[in-house]
């Protein structure tokens, strides 16, 4: 979903600490605490006051070293989470580098005419509506074609925003119709990390897995259709009649050609190509500064800066593009790669806290003793399921969120006579769709991120991902599909 580099290093180098010293209690103190530090800022607190901005990077600091306490009284040595830490640090090299180009992307695409176009053309062509379950059918494709909810999110996600906030769409619906979509093209394609990963971790096949996903992922994808289908009919649509408006104050401030295409075409198709995203996404920033100059020079020279310091600064820093309607000028302003470190600095804490955490052995003991009581078949699904969903919120990694399930479950599931596709399609049914539903967990940061939406705003509409795990809980409670080994 990240890299395609990236499920390879975790699947083959992922070492899960055991520490016998370490029991369950004192493994879910870091947990507790986190989660009362961060229930206290969202109930008590308004906003993100009580530690400044960075008040969510700082209570994950703050449970990485109540962890660390827990793993000195447990006589777990410092050079050992330090080496844990750096080892997560390294695993989210590439997504931050990510996280930079997209934040370079979005600003070279505005001053380029790229978004404004996407919008001009697309306001002509997604009425209200038709929108929300436009978006996640466009979404699902692009995500199907590319293995990437990310990718998706960074190019036709973008400008869905960009349609729908003009159209007068709630941010929270599209972001949610988008992810929605995103995450089912994802979890179904076979050049996607996470759904090579899942099945490597079961012990089966690729397209046995994506084949076996089906059954659970059509039918939650056709509920969210029809949930967005009745959604779009009761958004009020009197935003509609302004569209000439907004065509022509669009119109006014940029050059808008279908030429201007040529750039996210190029940037999809090198992504369809294999091509490296950080390669892609750059080609992506490089193309769109040059058609910023050939385009746009009226744009440039608006914003007080020479022509090139202008490019520089939509990379960089804050980019306002002033139009006469006020909508428009939300609409048109990104951040470039200073808007994406708040992302990058979560990230990065997130990943100090979950090192830790493994380090210590507290993910192990919290994912044995959820094991240790999966007696029935629908307990063994279930164990698995709060195990995927806990490790995101815990790991802040949808990787390990699926790679330690994986490996801990694995025998589990061969002991109660169970193909290891059931295991495969449970990790991907509520490991892989539900990261995006954490906020600091690196997908649900990199999404509200670049998507500009909080996760709490999009949390309710992202129907798929809060859907599938309970999806897949109802087929093993009633087994249905649920494979036996014998039957293989």
């Amino acid at each position: 979903m990240q890299d395609d580099n990236l499920s390879e290093f975790k699947a083959k180098d992922q070492n899960i600490v055991e520490n016998k010293e370490l029991n369950i209690w004192e493994a879910l103190i870091p947990v507790v605490c986190l989660m009362a530090l961060l229930a206290y800022n969202i109930f008590f607190v308004e906003g993100q006051e009580w530690f400044g901005a960075y008040t969510n990077q700082i209570i994950l600091l703050m449970g990485g070293a109540i962890a660390a306490g827990v793993g000195f009284f447990n006589k777990v040595s410092l050079s050992v989470m330090v080496k844990e830490i750096w080892e997560n640090l390294r695993s989210v090299f590439v997504p931050i580098m990510i996280l930079f180009l997209v934040g370079a992307l979005a600003g070279t695409w505005l001053v380029s005419g790229i978004i404004p176009a996407m919008v001009y053309y697309g306001l002509q062509v997604l009425s209200p509506e038709i929108f929300l379950p436009a978006s996640v059918i466009i979404a699902a494709i692009i995500s199907i074609a590319t293995g990437s909810s990310w990718t998706t999110s960074a190019t036709v996600g973008i400008a869905l925003i960009g349609i729908g906030s003009a159209l007068g769409i709630n941010p929270g619906m599209i972001a949610g119709a988008v992810i929605s979509g995103a995450y089912f093209g994802d979890k179904m394609s076979p050049l996607s990390d996470t759904t090579n990963l899942a099945p490597a971790m079961a012990g089966t096949d690729l397209f046995t897995h994506i084949r076996y996903m089906t059954y659970t992922t059509v039918p939650t994808i056709i509920i969210t259709l029809i949930v967005f289908t009745i959604l779009s009919m009761t958004i009020d649509t009197t935003g509609s009649a302004d569209i000439s408006g907004l065509l022509a104050s669009i119109k006014n401030t940029f050059n808008i050609t279908p030429l201007l295409f040529i750039v996210p075409g190029v940037v999809i198709g090198l992504i369809l190509l294999k091509t490296k995203p950080l390669l892609a996404l750059l080609s992506g920033v490089v193309l769109a500064a040059i058609f910023a100059f050939i385009f746009q020079p009226e744009v440039l020279e608006s914003l007080n800066a020479s022509k090139f310091g202008a490019v520089t600064n939509a990379v960089l820093t804050d980019t306002n593009i002033a139009t006469d309607n006020e909508k428009l000028n939300e609409l048109f302003s990104s951040g470039g790669m200073n808007g994406m470190l708040w992302t990058i600095y979560l990230i990065c804490c997130a990943m100090v806290f979950g090192g830790i955490m493994d380090a210590i052995g507290a993910l192990s003991r919290i994912t044995n003793a959820l094991l240790s009581v999966a007696t029935t078949v629908f307990g063994l699904f279930a164990s698995t399921v709060i195990s995927c969903l806990g490790l995101n919120a815990i790991a802040s990694d949808q990787y390990l969120a699926l790679v330690i399930p994986g490996k801990m479950f694995k025998k589990a599931y061969e002991d109660k006579g169970l193909a290891p596709e059931n295991l495969s399609r449970t990790l991907e049914d509520s490991g892989t769709v539900t990261s995006v539903l954490i906020p600091w967990n690196t997908c649900g940061a990199y999404q509200s991120g670049v998507l500009g939406v909080g996760v709490a705003e999009y949390f309710v509409y992202a129907i798929f991902n809060w859907l599938s795990p309970f999806t897949t809980l109802l087929f093993a409670a009633l087994n249905i599909k649920i494979r036996q080994l014998a039957s293989k």
